[in-house]
């Protein structure tokens, strides 16, 4: 990782209180938990760290119906059952049934790995503490091989949350936690940049007066995200749009308000 430690990548702009905290979690060899609104980089946080630090990427996507063994392993018994029905040769070879999940992927490695559990809170509420032990032991059991898959080299966890659910305190317990605020205007014309180095000044202006405007909107229901504000400003370079024209006729604002509700509002509001 080098003395420096994580210091954001290029294409990635972080805050001195979020570097500090990756850092901190890879120090510490503890998991490294993330929240923060929907479009404020948090699976992009990941993706930066492996590359930074020249590690491969692995992403556990998290759905309301991943269980935490499917991140261990999984047994193919419906193979192992159609092998035989077919007389293929090794089918008394428990092992060849055997597939790693993502977690286990990340154990077994030759090579230190990034894991990233994409949005933990999506499953139920058992599936943080079903996987205490493992992400505390850096190991699991294969029942049926009686084999122990201890990590080889242990991986840097970072995992997602956008606060759908509470996650238990045992489990909050073993993490580093970071909150990632939503960017200022100063960070927020950084990263812009990174995207778009060359914008007009009067159009970036402009745009993030609109963009911080609509957000601070009392009862508007979906905040625009970072993501929203990168894609509008394309828009607005792509369709050509006078810098001095986005505050009275909003174009393209479909690209940044997404619900009905809100575009009304925003149309309604006035000195945007």
């Amino acid at each position: 990782m080098g003395q420096q430690g994580f210091q954001g990548t290029g294409e990635y702009v972080a805050s001195q209180e979020l570097m500090a905290s990756v850092n901190i979690a890879v120090a510490l060899k503890k998991p490294l938990l993330i929240k923060g609104e929907p479009g404020t980089g948090k699976t992009m946080l990941a993706e930066a760290v492996a590359k930074a630090l020249g590690k491969r990427l692995i992403v556990w996507n998290i759905k309301s119906t991943t269980k935490a063994q499917e991140g261990l392993y999984v047994y193919d018994t419906i193979q192992r059952l159609y092998d035989g029905q077919f007389g293929e040769e090794g089918v008394n070879d428990i092992a060849r049934y055997i597939k790693l999940g993502k977690l286990g992927e990340a154990f077994d490695s030759d090579e230190q790995v990034v894991l990233l559990i994409d949005e933990i809170d999506k499953a139920d509420l058992e599936f943080p503490n079903d996987l205490l032990w493992e992400l505390d032991q850096m190991e699991f059991y294969i029942n049926e091989t009686k084999r122990t898959v201890k990590a080889k080299q242990r991986p840097i966890v970072i995992i997602t949350s956008n606060a759908e659910k509470e996650l238990p305190d045992a489990f909050l317990r073993r993490c580093i936690f970071h909150y990632i605020d939503f960017p200022d205007r100063e960070l927020m014309e950084e990263i812009v940049r990174v995207h778009y180095p060359d914008v007009e000044e009067n159009l970036l202006k402009n745009a993030m007066e609109v963009f911080y405007n609509i957000r601070a909107i009392r009862d508007i229901r979906k905040k625009p995200s970072t993501s929203e504000l990168i894609d509008w400003i394309n828009a607005l370079q792509i369709g050509g749009i006078p810098a001095d024209t986005i505050r009275r006729a909003l174009p393209f604002v479909g690209v940044v308000v997404k619900k009905d509700e809100d575009l009304q509002l925003v149309r309604s509001e006035p000195g945007l």
